[in-house]
């Protein structure tokens, strides 16, 4: 067989990815061909690819070819890839070509390149949401994958165009473009140039019939409910009808909190902070945030459920910090320690348990870990050299030492690990090593230490993932850096070091070492649980009854997923071990990193004195949560999620809603006759429901969160469209309408029919440009920059790319809403204010281009 394909021809991607699957099961000679030639000979035109059969016969489809050699590879059609297929050639590909064409050949973007296939996009994310899998047709990747990806590459490989808020198409793309045969495609067809790589072949291209007079519009809510079956409808309503009756009763409080046999038991941890460094806004969601999310929806679903964090508070790091400020190691962890608990605390993170590993339950768990380890083989001795700064006088831990990467050239790596390229580093590799305290070039010196046997742990902790993986939600980020691990094979890893403040280590010879922090740091959580209960083990060492969720930021993966596990195997001692692994991204500040040094960044222990209430704080960084890609906190975007998601979406639905039924009906909410419209509603925020359940249950937390504001965004269009404040003044039947729209919007916002409400006041406040700007200049430390006015419009004319993509993604989608109120005959007074916040977003992004900004004066009707 042989493969004509054509650099620049877009087609030409999915066959690549696609033969990988005939390799080895066919002789098969790939062929780069220019895109006049021609390679059928019956065709009056060009066409590529082409793939010539054996017996002669061409395929010139895409999709047959591709189609052609996943069934050489033995796959088995079924119905629902055949829809997807289908589904690519009448919806996808008009509307995909109309993008292109507009991007590659006109040279326009954002919105007017978005616009076209939003619809689309949303299409494959709500499936993929829906299902539950990884793949459109189920758990495993199919010909359907490789066509979507193929077709969706040339556009969504640039970040713009793949929205913030389509989290389970950004894992999906993510994941097969990782693949090893879709970078190859990638690297022939598009030769480094991204989508203008296609230029030539889209310029001989007919303008696509899509953009000549096709209505363009983003409503996949209303798609949604066109598509509702009367079934599902019925089911909505007979479960809303129930009422709070049918809703299990609610779990008693426990003291301590234990398994129960029969029952989900969650154990839900937050990686350990450091408890000298006060945890910046990155840290707060990577970690005990999006851990605290999951916690209380598990409580709320009545799972048993236990949640610790705590200081881990060991090692040089306190030793120097003791040093700095005059205190003992001791007298650091307790003053660091109250310092978490308070922020914690003020950011109402919901711990079962906040402990702390500086405890004799930790020396006895770690000792004894260690002792299994030990008489079973799994520890090894041997001389280290290692960095010492005679300056200090001491042996410098691998985070006191800072130089070259000795793999990437990053300037900054730390002793153990870089931070750019996440490989791991023997201290003595960076190239030109400094210790961090006094900034001295230290010298190498011989110490005799112990070190994790991991290569004899190896194939104990694949077996052990082979059995995990396949059913848990560990993120895409945590299986690479696995499996990038054990790809490179594990080696011996060194457990001990030459310090004072941590775990003794319990072997002869080795009295004056301590136990290194990421050997014992891990075992933290279970300390932790020691000193909560006695009965620890039965969460610790109950693998079968136990699902342990464990939440943390990338950096945190191996130690995690890898070095406590292996250590936990080898003890052979049945301990629970990580069922989902939740890994974020990294959060960076504006257009920056945080820095506590150079008064860079929001830290914990500032938020509460900027006046921003915890719960803006908390909605502001779940929105902005890293779970696919690193994001970055901005102050210009926080004001506007504020206002226009927290404040004008959610909060004004529920304050709405709620001063209705206060002035018009007594405080008491009023009894529903629900119409058919109402009924679709109902129906609409079931399905909602159970989408935001599924993504929560697979703590996708950022994705879940935007199901939430659907469901207020919807119950916004349904008040502002049924008009109860004109209708209470109307006839009976009128008074009745309002009633019933009253009582369900408040039902909606979880209030039933004949409950009682007390005041009606606002849920937010509205953060205001000088407040904000005030907040930027005192945190941005040496990247802040002085505005010649304090007005908003002069804010954003500093703006970075940032700052100005965050608006563009604003214009978009208060375009849509727009669009979706004149598409429904919305009252013209809504329609009105809709636009001037439009018009007013779009001088902010005017301005923050450094474009002048013209108030539109109307389009002619055509």
């Amino acid at each position: 067989m042989r493969l004509f394909v054509s650099e620049g021809a877009p087609g030409s991607l999915p066959v690549l990815a696609a033969a990988g699957r005939a390799q080895g099961r066919v002789e098969l000679l790939i062929s780069t061909v220019g895109p006049e030639e021609c390679v059928v000979p019956f065709l009056t035109r060009p066409k590529v690819p082409v793939l010539q059969l054996d017996s002669g016969n061409y395929l010139f489809s895409a999709s047959a070819i591709c189609r052609y050699f996943f069934l050489l590879s033995g796959w088995e059609q079924d119905d629902l890839t055949n829809q997807w297929l289908e589904w690519e050639a009448t919806e996808l590909q008009p509307a995909l070509s109309a993008a292109l064409y507009y991007l590659v050949v006109q040279g326009k973007k954002g919105e007017d390149v978005l616009g076209p296939v939003r619809r689309a996009l949303t299409h494959i994310d709500h499936s993929l949401s829906r299902r539950s899998c990884p793949f459109l047709a189920g758990e495993t990747e199919s010909l359907a994958d490789i066509v979507l990806w193929g077709a969706l590459y040339p556009l969504l490989q640039d970040p713009a165009y793949l929205p913030e808020e389509l989290g389970a198409l950004h894992s999906w793309f993510q994941t097969l473009s990782s693949q090893e045969p879709c970078q190859r495609a990638v690297e022939t067809v598009l030769k480094q140039q991204g989508v203008l790589a296609l230029r030539p072949y889209l310029q001989k291209q007919p303008q696509p019939s899509f953009l000549e007079g096709r209505a363009v519009s983003n409503e996949p809510e209303e798609e949604e409910l066109a598509t509702l079956s009367e079934e599902e409808i019925a089911m909505a309503v007979a479960a809303w009808e129930k009422g709070l009756g049918s809703l299990p009763p609610l779990r008693p409080q426990q003291n301590p909190v234990l398994p129960v046999a029969g029952e989900r038991n969650v154990l839900i941890t937050s990686a350990l902070p450091y408890v000298n460094n006060v945890p910046h806004l990155g840290n707060i969601i990577g970690c005990v945030l999006s851990a605290d999310v999951f916690a209380r929806y598990s409580r709320l679903r009545q799972w048993n459920t236990l949640y610790l964090c705590g200081t881990d508070e060991y090692g040089t790091a306190t030793e120097t910090k003791a040093m700095e400020e005059g205190l003992t190691p001791q007298e650091i962890c307790d003053k660091y320690h109250a310092v978490h608990a308070d922020i914690y605390r003020w950011f109402n993170i919901s711990f079962d348990i906040f402990g702390r590993t500086t405890t004799p339950q930790q020396t006895k768990i770690t000792q004894d870990i260690f002792q299994r380890l030990f008489t079973r083989g799994f520890v090894l001795q041997d001389t280290v050299e290692q960095l010492r700064c005679e300056h200090c006088a001491r042996f410098l831990a691998d985070r006191f030492v800072e130089g070259v990467c000795p793999f990437c050239g990053y300037e900054e790596a730390r002793g153990d690990q870089c931070d750019k390229c996440g490989k791991l580093i023997n201290a003595i590799e960076l190239k030109k090593p400094q210790c961090k305290v006094c900034r001295s070039c230290p010298v190498v010196k011989s110490s005799r230490h112990l070190f994790l046997d991991l290569p004899k742990l190896e194939k104990r902790l694949e077996e052990w993932l082979e059995k995990t993986l396949p059913g848990s939600d560990w993120t895409p980020n945590a299986r690479f850096i696995i499996r990038s691990w054990l790809r490179d094979g594990l080696k011996p890893r060194c457990i001990t070091r030459d310090l004072k403040w941590g775990t003794p280590v319990p072997l002869e010879g080795f009295e004056d070492k301590v136990f290194y922090v990421w050997f014992d740091a891990t075992i933290g959580y279970l300390s932790i649980t020691a000193n909560y209960t006695d009965q620890w083990e039965r969460w610790w060492k109950n693998p079968e009854q136990v699902s342990l969720y464990q939440f943390m930021a990338k950096d945190n993966v191996p130690f995690h997923g890898l070095v406590f596990p292996c250590s936990a195997l080898g003890t052979e001692d049945n301990y629970t071990l990580v069922s989902h692994l939740i890994a974020t991204e990294y959060l960076n500040y504006e257009d920056g990193k945080f820095s506590k040094s150079r008064g860079v960044g929001v830290f914990g222990d500032m938020a509460q004195n900027t006046g921003i209430p915890a719960d803006i704080w908390r909605f502001y960084l779940l929105y902005i949560r890293p779970e696919g890609q690193d994001t970055a906190f901005s102050w210009t975007d926080m004001l506007l999620k504020n206002n226009s998601e927290l404040l004008n979406n959610l909060g004004n639905f529920i304050n709405r809603a709620g001063m209705f039924v206060s002035k018009f009906f007594g405080c008491f909410v009023p009894e529903m006759v629900l119409t058919s419209d109402d009924r679709r509603l109902l129906a609409h925020v079931t399905l909602e429901l159970q989408h935001y359940h599924q993504l929560l249950e697979k703590a996708r937390i950022r994705d879940a969160l935007r199901s939430i504001l659907t469901i207020s965004r919807h119950g916004n269009q349904y008040i502002q469209v049924n008009e109860p404040w004109k209708r209470i003044k109307g006839s009976e039947a009128d008074r009745q309408r309002a009633g019933t729209v009253t009582g369900l919007a408040v039902n909606i916002a979880a209030l039933p029919a004949g409950h009682q409400i007390g005041t009606v006041s606002p849920l937010f406040q509205k953060l205001e440009n000088d407040q904000i700007e005030s907040l930027r200049q005192r945190f941005g430390g040496g990247q802040a920059k002085v505005s010649p006015k304090p007005a908003v419009v002069e804010t954003v004319t500093t703006a970075g790319p940032q700052q100005v993509q965050v608006l563009m993604d604003e214009v978009t989608k208060q375009g849509n809403i727009v669009r979706e109120l004149k598409a429904q005959k919305a009252d013209k007074n809504q329609v009105a204010a809709e636009v001037a916040k439009l018009l007013d977003l779009k001088k902010q992004l005017a301005l923050a281009e450094g474009k002048p900004f013209e108030t539109p004066k109307g389009k002619k009707k055509r």
